[in-house]
């Protein structure tokens, strides 16, 4: 039998506490695994994009997944697709679930953690946090960075302002009319948007400051620019994909430009930021076992309280 997750049934049983130590540890283990993920992605001839991440295979679990997933920029949702967790013992097809939200999860969790380790201690009444691009994945990253530090203020800007102030109203912060007015104000910025030219540029941040970049995972996406990458302690989540279609890509920089990878400093062969003065970056593009890492929890959960359809696709 298979078990059908929807997006209600994976809110039911996803927590970000839970879901940030699996990442933790997912981080630390990866490169152990004998085999290499794969992300494919290719273009349509329609107004999106198709892209599938294989395998998701971690050290200690017993099963992998298989994601596929449509994006239209102008869509809503903008991601649509079905994650397919199957059993490393005979391929049984153990559950199907929706990708948007395991992807919104596991990108916006994994960026929350990167940032708190990344961003330094926080202040003692807390950090400022810009977030620049309302969407799913900031939502996120707002979630799980606010059970991982305290918060002082939050400002919110979108292209659509309506998104800004729906998003500001939720997480008890304030929308902004410019990319620049909130940076200019948070010690952490954090980007998830579908921009092709960047948004911020070195003279836009300043010393000790955090930025985080979820919007270039594609070839032609860019939310940052290469002065800003050059002159920032930058991380990644996997260095050949940054050059072949992340922020590196995107800005014409080689993979030596990333002095790390969340893996390296979460596994201790990396110190992280050298000092309170310097400029950090996150920059990842979305590794296939973070899928499994996630999709393993929401299965065992939903097993456990019997959330979510059986269905018998033989019969």
């Amino acid at each position: 039998m298979t078990r059908l997750l929807t997006r209600s049934d994976l809110h039911a049983v996803l927590e970000p506490k839970s879901c940030i130590a699996a990442l933790r540890d997912g981080f630390r283990a990866a490169a152990a695994s004998p085999i290499a993920g794969q992300r494919i992605r290719t273009d349509l001839p329609f107004p999106g994009t198709a892209t599938a991440l294989i395998p998701g295979v971690l050290p200690g679990i017993d099963a992998y997944t298989v994601k596929a997933n449509a994006k239209f920029p102008a869509a809503r949702p903008a991601l649509r697709g079905v994650i397919c967790l199957h059993s490393g013992h005979d391929g049984e097809l153990l559950a199907l679930m929706d990708s948007a939200t395991v992807t919104a999860w596991r990108t916006g969790l994994a960026a929350a953690l990167a940032t708190h380790l990344l961003a330094g201690p926080a202040p003692a009444r807390g950090s400022v946090v810009g977030v620049i691009g309302a969407g799913a994945q900031a939502e996120l990253m707002v979630r799980g960075l606010d059970t991982l530090r305290g918060r002082r203020e939050l400002l919110v800007h979108d292209s659509d302002p309506d998104r800004a102030d729906d998003f500001a109203s939720r997480h008890d912060g304030r929308a902004v009319t410019s990319v620049e007015e909130a940076a200019a104000a948070a010690d952490i910025v954090l980007l998830a948007t579908w921009s092709r030219v960047p948004l911020l540029r070195l003279a836009d941040t300043r010393p000790g400051q955090h930025v985080t970049s979820l919007g270039s995972d594609e070839p032609g996406k860019q939310e940052l620019s290469a002065d800003l990458l050059e002159s920032a302690l930058l991380v990644v989540d996997d260095r050949e994909l940054a050059v072949a279609m992340g922020a590196l890509a995107a800005a014409g920089l080689p993979a030596t430009a990333a002095e790390a990878t969340l893996g390296e400093i979460l596994r201790g062969d990396h110190p992280g930021r050298p000092d309170a003065t310097a400029r950090s970056v996150y920059a990842p593009v979305g590794l296939p076992w973070q899928d499994l890492a996630l999709a393993w929890i929401a299965f065992r959960q939903a097993e456990r309280r019997d959330i979510g359809t059986t269905i018998d696709l033989l019969a």
